[in-house]
């Protein structure tokens, strides 16, 4: 049974309220002030709390505040006892979390009548929150599928590869992967799809299996513009489906260090090479090609580029440079570029501490868009 807390200072008003409610069948609990108030509220967990305003030590609005405050209280109903009956007050009263005002002196009729009403309010509050907690456990759920597929790092001859995923909730549209074609050929790719949550990862998620299972029909997988254009086909936008995805495919032939690459609306790859001056030389690798899924009739190009040693390509999506920091200066791609070749003479560099590095830049310290990272050193 739902209990009803009623908390005031005057017995009498305890009495009357108290039988009132009792004969409409409700199980009614009294306290004599705000402390003992808030310590049978944390007992009980009413479903509704009658409170009176003006009482000595703790008052009507700061039992509220607190009651509010508490987590296992926080769909209780909350309705302010008063004979302050000014518009400023019922605004202190409402910034402070009251859910509804009574003024005394009380009507019977009135007050049985707002507890039926606030005992509904209750009631789908409650049910919505479970809701919430049952949806956010079968995300969470997901989240940790989705990131049990995306690989493990790599450690092979003459090539290391890292990565990082971290969603803007906690599900996000960004994937990655890789996949041994032969012996010698490495594909790798990293897609950023619009949008985020659920809708924006069910996509991902095809196109992880689609590539990895090399079940694209009439695809030739060396060669990367064939994959983006067979993509294009299979994922295009509808009436129903308002998806679209960025991506960077790219075939690396690593007895030859050779890389072959083709992008659809994606940001470029970022190629770093150290000379012996130790200078670090930057390349874009980037192809014309618009997001995968807009029109059907796009059209994608290869290039190639040969690895020299002592290298790194950085793959990443958008997500990692697009945003406003707390300074106010926008974090563009050439900033971010700058922040990759300080990090890339960084002895024992990792792309945690490079992440924590952008993540201090960004307002709140938290991303909004989907973010993923992918480092490929090549020896």
């Amino acid at each position: 049974m739902v209990h009803i807390l009623v908390i005031d200072d005057d017995s009498s008003t305890q009495l009357l309220l108290k039988r009132t409610l009792e004969k409409q069948g409700y199980e009614v609990a009294v306290a004599s002030d705000g402390k003992e108030g808030l310590a049978k509220a944390q007992e009980l967990r009413p479903g509704l709390i009658i409170c009176d305003w003006i009482m000595p030590q703790m008052d009507g609005l700061e039992v509220c505040r607190q009651v509010k405050g508490i987590q296992e209280l926080s769909t209780t109903f909350f309705i302010l006892l008063t004979a302050l009956g000014s518009v400023d007050d019922r605004v202190k009263g409402l910034n402070e979390g009251a859910d509804d005002f009574l003024c005394k002196p009380i009507a019977m009729h009135e007050i049985t009548a707002r507890v039926r009403a606030g005992l509904r309010l209750h009631q789908l509050s409650q049910d919505l929150q479970e809701q919430k907690q049952l949806l956010e456990t079968e995300l969470a759920e997901a989240a940790a599928y989705v990131r049990s597929i995306l690989p493990q790092p790599l450690q092979h001859s003459g090539l290391n590869i890292d990565m990082r995923f971290i969603p803007s909730r906690e599900l996000g549209g960004d994937s990655f992967d890789y996949f041994w074609l032969d012996a010698e050929h490495l594909a790798i790719y990293l897609l950023d799809v619009s949008g985020h949550g659920l809708r924006a990862s069910l996509p991902s998620l095809s196109v992880i299996n689609l590539l990895r299972s090399q079940k694209l029909k009439h695809t030739n997988y060396y060669q990367p513009s064939s994959v983006l254009d067979n993509l294009n086909q299979i994922f295009q936008m509808s009436d129903y489906n308002d998806k679209y995805f960025t991506i960077w495919y790219g075939v690396y032939n690593y007895k030859k260090r050779h890389l072959v690459y083709s992008t659809a609306g994606h940001p470029p790859g970022i190629l770093l090479s150290q000379l012996q001056s130790q200078d670090i030389v930057e390349r874009k690798l980037k192809t014309p090609g618009i997001p995968v899924g807009m029109f059907a009739d796009a059209e994608y190009v290869d290039l190639h580029c040969e690895i020299p040693d002592s290298s790194s390509l950085y793959l990443f999506s958008d997500g990692i440079y697009e945003f406003e920091p707390r300074n106010g200066f926008y974090w563009g791609l050439d900033k971010f570029i700058g922040l990759l070749k300080k990090h890339q003479q960084t002895p024992d560099r990792n792309l945690g501490r490079l992440l924590q590095y952008v993540r201090d830049w960004h307002p709140n310290f938290q991303f909004n868009d989907d973010l993923s990272i992918m480092q490929i050193d090549f020896f």
